[in-house]
């Protein structure tokens, strides 16, 4: 097991820590621990947005053709005459 120190951590950050980790049962190394791997498992989290989620939900399911991509159409202002 490694060791990590983290210096010039704000005494409001490491308060609010030991809250959570109280809130959780936990000692203050234990819950940092854990918000540690939680931070490492979400890494792998697709970044390309809503649409390309669900196209990667559905992927698999034998689509034969490109679905279009939806665009929202520009908007002119209302033009008032006086």
């Amino acid at each position: 097991m490694g060791r990590l120190v983290v210096r010039n951590l704000e005494n409001v950050v490491r308060a609010r820590l030991r809250r959570r980790a109280r809130r959780y049962g936990r000692s203050l190394e234990e819950e940092v621990r854990d918000i540690l791997r939680a931070a490492v498992s979400r890494e792998d989290i697709s970044r390309g947005g809503l649409g390309s989620d669900i196209a990667k939900l559905f992927e698999k399911t034998g689509l034969a053709f490109d679905v279009a991509e939806f665009r929202t159409p520009t908007i002119a202002p209302a033009e008032f005459e006086l």
